[in-house]
């Protein structure tokens, strides 16, 4: 009887982390999210949005260092969906990404239930959709991720803190702006910029997006969800003080003003040390011909009058960025939880096994806009790569570094297809990512968080490498890339699985800027990545076919 019971609990214990991608102990944080259509207005225009829970922009994900979240997401529009969760990085579970690469999306009219952790991070993150143009409709909100009670962060606890969503907004609905990209055009010039989904008149009349009461500090979580606009955020006669960027303490600099790229987040704090009144949160574009400018309102407690009409000035000029993003630092002596934490600090001294020079092009295929990489234009599968991988039918899919490590000196033709490089687990690479056009660019890189280690103007060489910050780089998931200009990364790909290299400027990723990594660990174990879950969605090829064995240990 004793041995049938060590048994029986032998395979529970087998079953449980062949299904279970979360760490034992920590503490499971539960949302249900029902998604609906709904009629949005930010810059007075309604258009068909999309509402989490009724709301827009969605409702904070507020989690703690270590938690296990899980988010069960009604799909009750008329089209499949899926979210991803910007900057989480999902160890060992690319399973849970939420990109068509590594899921199958969620059919209307039902749910799914994504479960990830949120290990060994802090700071400022966002959700988005990822399907289609769903991005341009809504759908968007933070993700906060806070430090343990016994890890303290590098400054006194805030009096609050507000998550604020500031990006470039499309009058056109999110239908229409699809129609345009499958035509072979780009979207063109945004409408206008919003906070929170709303943009202030100014007329004493608004309500304030934040109040703040006298004396105090408070903590202001920054994230741009637009499609192509970079903004430029500041308040009227306040400063505000970076303390946080994409999971990163920073050496904490004093700013007026900060631009916040596309798919970019950061923190700040704002001390209420003014006379009591309204004062304007200002948004505006950066590096468009038109300006674009929206504000929103932020009361002290009891205060007493309208804002002044005046609004501080937006810097010129994308130089003017270039030299703020040099500014950027870690603090190198904040407690703070990070990935791999024995070997943050010496980044610098670590050997590059590989270097890959990205080069975005835009070009014309059968007449029809195009954005490549290298040569070669993502084409969606539909079989998720990760799908394909896992069951052993990759050939079937896509082929693997089916894109030269380096720009090629001409292209003769542009390539439709799914791109996946195949990288050695635990190899430490160098990305290089080429901007040969004069728009500005932004990346994302999902699964890792990654030391930007330079930007500069004019053509990447080797010798660059004499320019690197090998200190005290900022490690964070998104890297901002200037017109005709170069910026270089590091990573260590010790996170096993299919992750998403993508242009976070959308009409780009639409229309093929986007690229798969696969770095598959050459033990089949639950140590370095977890099985496919039971309920995972499955679709595309491999519908019907028998479950691959897991993992076992």
């Amino acid at each position: 009887m004793g041995r049938l019971v060590l048994v029986l609990i032998s395979m529970l214990c087998l079953w449980a982390a062949s299904t279970l991608p979360v760490e034992g102990g920590d503490p499971i944080i539960t949302f249900e999210w029902k998604v609906t259509y709904g009629d949005v207005a930010p810059l007075g225009v309604p258009v068909k949005g999309i509402l989490i829970n009724g709301e827009f922009p969605g409702p904070n994900i507020n989690s703690t260092t270590n938690n296990n979240v899980e988010v069960n997401v009604f799909n009750n529009l008329e089209e499949p969906l899926l979210f991803t969760w910007q900057g989480i990085q999902n160890r060992k579970n690319s399973w849970q990404d939420g990109v068509l690469g590594s899921m199958c999306p969620i059919l209307p009219g039902t749910n799914f239930t994504y479960h990830f952790q949120v290990k060994d991070q802090i700071g400022s993150y966002m959700y988005y959709p990822v399907t289609d143009m769903h991005r341009a409709a809504g759908g968007f909100g933070g993700l906060r991720i806070h430090s343990r009670p016994l890890i303290p962060v590098p400054y006194d606890q805030p009096a609050d803190e507000f998550t604020v969503m500031v990006g470039d907004w499309f009058n056109k609905g999110y239908t229409s702006l699809k129609k345009i990209l499958d035509s072979g055009r780009n979207l063109g010039r945004a409408d206008g910029i919003h906070i929170n989904g709303k943009n202030a008149k100014g007329d004493g009349k608004d309500e304030p997006l934040f109040t703040m009461e006298a004396g105090k500090t408070y903590r202001y979580r920054f994230c741009n969800p637009g499609l192509k606009t970079a903004v430029n955020v500041r308040f009227q006669d306040h400063v505000m003080k970076l303390v946080e960027m994409e999971g990163s303490h920073t050496v904490q600099n004093i700013y007026e003003s900060l631009d916040l790229h596309v798919g970019m987040c950061f923190t700040v704090l704002v001390t209420a040390d003014q006379e009591p009144r309204d004062y304007f949160l200002v948004a505006s574009s950066r590096f468009t011909k038109r300006d674009l400018t929206a504000t929103g309102i932020v009361r002290y407690l009891n205060g007493n009058g309208a804002p002044k009409p005046d609004l501080p000035k937006p810097p010129v000029g994308w130089a003017w960025s270039l030299n703020q993003f040099r500014t950027f630092r870690w603090n190198l002596t904040a407690s703070a939880a990070r990935p791999n934490p024995q070997g943050s600090y010496k980044y610098g001294g670590i050997n590059i096994t590989r270097t890959i020079r990205l080069a975005n092009t835009a070009e014309k295929v059968d007449g029809k806009l195009r954005y490549a990489i290298n040569g070669v234009s993502f084409l969606e599968p539909t079989t998720p790569l990760k799908l394909a991988e896992y069951y052993g039918v990759a050939d079937k899919v896509f082929k693997y570094n089916n894109i030269p490590d380096e720009p090629p000196a001409q292209v003769s033709k542009v390539a439709l297809e799914p791109i996946v490089l195949n990288i050695t687990y635990k190899d430490f690479i160098e990305v290089i990512f080429e901007n040969h056009e004069t728009a500005i660019q932004s990346w994302n890189v999902d699964g890792y968080a990654f030391f930007a280690v330079g930007i500069e103007t004019g053509t990447w060489s080797p010798e660059k490498r004499m320019n690197y910050n090998l200190l005290d780089a900022v490690s964070r998931h998104t890297i901002q890339v200037f017109p005709k200009s170069w910026a270089a990364v590091f990573i260590t790909f010790d996170n096993a699985g299919m992750w998403n290299i993508r242009s976070e400027v959308w009409d780009r990723h639409y229309l093929g800027q986007q690229l798969y990594f696969s770095s598959l660990s050459p033990n089949r174990s639950l140590r370095d990545e977890y099985n496919m879950r039971d309920d995972t969605l499955v679709c595309g090829i491999v519908e019907g076919m028998p479950k691959p064995p897991p993992f076992s240990s």
